[in-house]
């Protein structure tokens, strides 16, 4: 590690104001940053910690979407997002006891890691991102490996998952680091059915297209018999090839729809 100073702040708009500073990035849980900074990968000269705003902590229900604070540990997810039994089981199998208690959804989706599971659980249910100065639909969120649509200095105060009629995340977990090799979020709502896959695309997570259209006709496992991706851009390393993923992709997501349905 290296010298740096750290700030506290209290309200969201103070937060905003200390990011605005000459090389100071946000910290949330700190479950990504810390070892990037042990690592020397990242070098801000301030850290702005969002731990104690109180603001963007919490899960409520409002107009029939479950709005979870930025700041709420995935631990408290777990615990508290009933009404969406799909996504509490996504939060309550994200790593290990310590990394559920300090890691945060908003620090998750700010990261966008490719094998993470939020990035599933957001577009997969069709999530608002609510930062400190507008909201971001998922679909246009999420940009690629690492990149999301945050603009320098801004915040997610929020996220609001609209809560589906069915839904189910499934993953085949790397068992060291818990994170996925494969992750599918499945949720059928108002406006259809959606499919968002983590964990083994290049680009990172995607909507699988093709499953939705056939769930769409018959929400069902059996609707998607056939159906197949492409090894081609899928993530090929020491756990799997990019043709394993794939099959995988379609094996989670007749895993998941029998678990939502």
């Amino acid at each position: 590690m290296y010298a740096f100073d750290i700030e506290r702040p209290s309200t969201v708009a103070d937060a905003a104001k200390a990011l605005a500073g000459e090389d100071a990035q946000a910290l949330g849980g700190g479950q990504t940053l810390i070892p990037t900074l042990k690592q020397r990968l990242a070098a801000p000269e301030v850290l702005v910690s969002l731990s104690g705003i109180a603001e963007m902590k919490g899960v409520c229900q409002e107009d029939g979407a479950l709005v979870i604070g930025g700041g709420t540990t995935h631990a408290t997810v777990a615990a508290e997002a009933s009404a969406c039994a799909a996504l509490a089981d996504l939060a309550g199998g994200i790593g290990d006891p310590a990394v559920r208690n300090r890691g945060t959804v908003g620090g998750s989706l700010a990261n966008n890691d490719p094998s993470a599971c939020y990035p599933a659980g957001a577009l997969g249910s069709g999530a608002t991102i609510v930062t400190n100065t507008r909201e971001i639909a998922a679909d246009d969120y999420f940009q690629g490996l690492f990149e999301t649509a945050l603009e320098e200095g801004e915040i997610i105060t929020a996220v609001r998952f609209p809560i589906p009629e069915k839904a189910a995340y499934v993953k085949f977990e790397q068992p060291a680091s818990r994170f996925a090799l494969v992750g599918v979020f499945v949720a059928k709502g108002a406006d259809g059915v959606r499919v968002a896959v983590t964990g083994a695309s290049e680009e990172g997570v995607f909507r699988w297209s093709e499953a939705e259209a056939a769930l769409n006709a018959n929400f069902a496992p059996e609707a998607l018999e056939g159906l197949s991706l492409s090894g081609d851009g899928m993530i090929s390393d020491l756990h799997g090839t990019g043709d394993y993923r794939a099959h995988l992709v379609a094996v989670m997501t007749k895993r998941a729809v029998t678990a939502a349905g």
